[in-house]
């Protein structure tokens, strides 16, 4: 299957916000979990707020730097059911390889 420009980026974005959903919340662990450069990962998470995916970066208390998670606050007009029975498809139209 190949995808367009438009149904790829659409699919990362839904991709990664699942993977925040499963507890793979920081941009290291979604780089090793999918094999993305670290780059669109960050674009894509901060790509999200397009889809009305209302996620938020929460710090780890007494850390510093950038060290935490992301969260999912609200999924917008977007069904988060829907996203998980779908998201082998959607892994391996993206190419992305199975998580372990």
């Amino acid at each position: 299957m190949s995808l367009s420009k438009t149904q790829s980026s659409f699919y990362r974005r839904l991709y990664l916000a699942h993977l925040i959903r499963t507890g793979i919340t920081s941009v290291p662990a979604i780089t090793a979990t999918t094999g993305m450069p670290r780059r669109t990962a960050q674009d894509t998470l901060s790509a999200l707020e397009e889809l009305d995916i209302h996620c938020e970066f929460e710090r780890d208390e007494g850390e510093r730097h950038n060290i935490g998670r992301y969260v999912i606050r609200d999924w917008g007009p977007i069904d988060p059911e829907w996203v998980s029975t779908h998201a082998d498809r959607i892994r391996e139209a993206l190419g992305y390889p199975a998580m372990p």
